[in-house]
């Protein structure tokens, strides 16, 4: 019986390692690092990274409008600061000359989807069509390569971040969030975003909220005086070699 018992000890053992030996091949084959939640394995999309020195991404999701745009570029520009913007397909095609001058402006431009839906509910054929038209419509008015995407309200599932990663996508999502579409004043969204910001923090706004455009240079100027520097998302992130924990906090991998 003890014999037995061993045996079945050692077998279950031998399963762990090679449940762990599976999920190690599908970090560097999807991109994104599987962790348990309870026994079931689940793709994480990048929140933030593991960064020791003191820099950060801010980002503007695209979807509704321009009114502010113009005053988010300039506080960019006096703060010599590029940021990400992620543009729906409507949006592009909507506003290409927001999108030629937010390219213009040194800034970094990924895929918001196509339709701006909850992607979760697609399948992979419909998840390729929102990623690869929205794509192409940006890279029509820029001609450069879209590498990133940020799932519309931040919704997502394994096969959302496993096809677009089989696309050449890294999925970003972010640890700051400013809530600017909740129409905050600007000092309560600067004091959202600066009281929350760490090494490698990704930060969340959007081009249209009420009063994003002024609370963009408070919250530049301070994390600048407080030594944090500013980078697209895709200088921020690892290209390969990485791991995502359960934070989704992305790694070296070791």
């Amino acid at each position: 019986m003890i014999h037995t018992v061993k045996f079945k000890t050692v077998i279950l053992a031998f399963a762990s390692v090679a449940m762990v030996a599976v999920l190690s091949v599908s970090v560097y084959f999807t991109g994104a690092y599987a962790v348990f939640y309870g026994n079931t394995p689940r793709l994480i999309p990048i929140y933030c990274v593991d960064r020791e020195e003191k820099v950060c991404s801010i980002t503007f999701d695209c979807a509704w409008g321009t009114e502010h745009t113009d005053d988010i570029l300039k506080a960019l520009k006096n703060c010599d600061v590029r940021a990400t913007f992620f543009m729906v397909e409507f949006w592009t095609e909507k506003y290409p000359e927001f999108v030629k001058k937010i390219d213009e402006h040194g800034c970094e431009i990924g895929t918001h989807s196509s339709t701006h839906s909850y992607m979760s509910k697609l399948n992979a054929e419909g998840i390729k069509q929102e990623l690869t038209t929205s794509s192409e419509a940006i890279t029509n008015v820029t001609g450069k390569k879209v590498e990133l995407f940020r799932p519309p309200y931040g919704d997502y599932d394994d096969e959302l971040i496993k096809t677009a990663s089989e696309l050449g996508y890294h999925t970003i999502q972010w640890d700051v969030d400013s809530l600017d579409w909740k129409d905050l004043s600007a000092s309560d969204i600067a004091m959202r975003v600066i009281n929350g910001v760490k090494n490698g923090s990704i930060i969340l706004m959007h081009n249209n909220g009420l009063h994003t455009a002024e609370a963009v240079p408070i919250i530049l100027e301070t994390l600048k005086n407080r030594g944090y520097s500013f980078v697209p998302v895709g200088e921020l992130i690892l290209r390969e070699n990485y791991v995502i924990d359960g934070t989704g906090m992305q790694k070296a991998a070791s």
